[in-house]
């Protein structure tokens, strides 16, 4: 049963004094977009009558069939708990074609076909991203910059953490919204910061990604600040990750969990893992879907590079936290925070489902820092390498019946069309780096 029925968010709506609804969806890139209406709306919106125009969003349709229809999920319902101009409050929705049946461009449709499938193999997947952000000062005219006069590092706090009380302030809008924060410090890099919320279902844990990558933006504004999930925005400092940290359950249990064996971990777990190391490289594109995110991903930097597991070091692609019990995961670490959260959630289960199914195995862990490993001894130990650029994630990416399986032929296409786009943009563009190395030298 959920939690609220179509009367619940009327009531509720009432009661509060709500004056605008948000309808909230996703385009392919994990843009949030919002169809606003008035509470006077509000029961069209929840019978879903409601439509917007797809042929203006990212990776939707052609003009010809631009009609789209927004299906409200009412367990999304929350009220923001700011004011400005009258109360405000949101529905999470998914997206429908004229005919009445989900819409195939819709990646939070994506995302529930999987998990279609996790519960008919009797399993239910739980998530709990690890999101890092920069706070930058802004210019003059309200502009961001990269700009931070602060010189904190990993769990330092004020007064050398400038942004720790718009970090506060989050986390006490975000509570107030139901979110229930596990941790939050001042990550590596100056003026980088990470808030860690509890692990949920897949899709409420997308959800919640999308929900809160708004509400940090909002109240860093808020603070005169810039919050930034670009994931390598200053050279030479650690870039921002979002890892996933990622759990199977049956029947109530954690089934990665295995007291017997003697790393703590259940064989399910092993072939989970196994899955999402023999397509890490497939999904590089939509896990790391940016020119940018391939900076992050270079040695030296606590990003990993190699696609390998570690019970304990920080540099493989794969971690196993120490945490036993109903707390055993899988710390997926290559995902940053400019990837569509549904997309990533949807292709990390679908190939570690893969892995039960075929009851792969990983190999051997590795203790050793793989940033100190030469190439030839990875080359000599079988270890596979992300991609160092987005044209190599392209080139994988296009060739993955994997991903076109997982995916489906529209976003599979749509997305692939756009990110080839992005790179050869990016190849014609002639960046400062250039012209700082060689004009005065030429």
């Amino acid at each position: 049963m959920g939690r609220y029925t179509k009367q619940d968010i009327i009531d509720l709506v009432r009661e509060n004094d709500v004056q605008f609804i948000r309808l909230q969806f996703s385009d392919l890139f994990g843009a949030m977009k919002n169809v606003a209406i008035t509470a006077r709306q509000l029961e069209k919106a929840l019978d879903n009558k409601c439509t917007f125009d797809g042929s203006s969003v990212d990776g939707f349709v052609r003009i010809e069939e631009s009609d789209m229809y927004l299906y409200p999920d009412l367990d999304s319902f929350l009220i923001f708990p700011w004011s400005s101009g009258g109360r405000v409050a949101r529905l999470i929705c998914d997206v429908y074609g004229q005919d009445g049946m989900p819409f195939e461009g819709d990646p939070r449709n994506i995302l529930k076909r999987v998990m279609r499938e996790c519960k008919k193999m009797g399993y239910k997947f739980n998530v709990g991203p690890e999101c890092e952000f920069f706070l930058f000062h802004t210019d003059e005219e309200g502009q961001p910059t990269t700009l931070s006069h602060e010189k904190a590092g990993y769990f330092d706090v004020a007064p050398l953490d400038l942004g720790e009380s718009a970090r506060r302030d989050m986390i006490l809008n975000l509570e107030e919204m139901g979110f229930e924060i596990e941790a939050s410090h001042h990550e590596v890099a100056p003026a980088q910061h990470e808030i860690d919320f509890k692990y949920d279902n897949a899709l409420r844990t997308a959800d919640n990604i999308l929900t809160f990558k708004f509400v940090v933006k909002y109240i860093a504004k808020r603070h005169g600040l810039y919050a930034s999930f670009m994931p390598k925005p200053i050279t030479g400092v650690d870039g921002s990750g979002m890892h996933l940290n990622m759990s199977l359950w049956k029947d109530g249990k954690n089934i990665f969990a295995d007291s017997k064996n003697h790393i703590g971990v259940s064989d399910e777990a092993f072939y989970f893992m196994a899955g999402v190391m023999k397509h890490a490289r497939e999904m590089s594109l939509i896990t790391n879907p940016l020119v940018n995110s391939y900076k992050r991903i270079v040695p030296g930097y606590e990003a990993p590079v190699d696609v390998t597991w570690s019970p304990a070091n920080r540099s493989p692609l794969i971690r196993v936290p120490a945490a036993r019990g109903s707390g055993t995961r899988l710390e997926f670490r290559s995902p940053d925070p400019a990837a569509n959260p549904y997309l990533a959630l949807a292709v990390s289960l679908a190939s570690g489902l893969e892995g039960i199914r075929g009851k792969l195995t990983p190999g051997k862990g590795t203790s050793k820092n793989q940033y100190e490993m030469a190439e030839g001894e990875k080359k000599e130990a079988g270890i596979m390498m992300l991609p160092r650029d987005l044209k190599e994630a392209l080139d994988i990416f296009e060739n993955s019946d994997f991903i076109r399986k997982t995916l489906g032929n529209h976003i599979f296409t749509k997305y692939y069309e756009a990110k080839k786009k992005e790179w050869e943009s990016y190849q014609k563009f002639v960046s400062q780096w250039e012209i700082d190395e060689y004009l005065y030298k030429i």
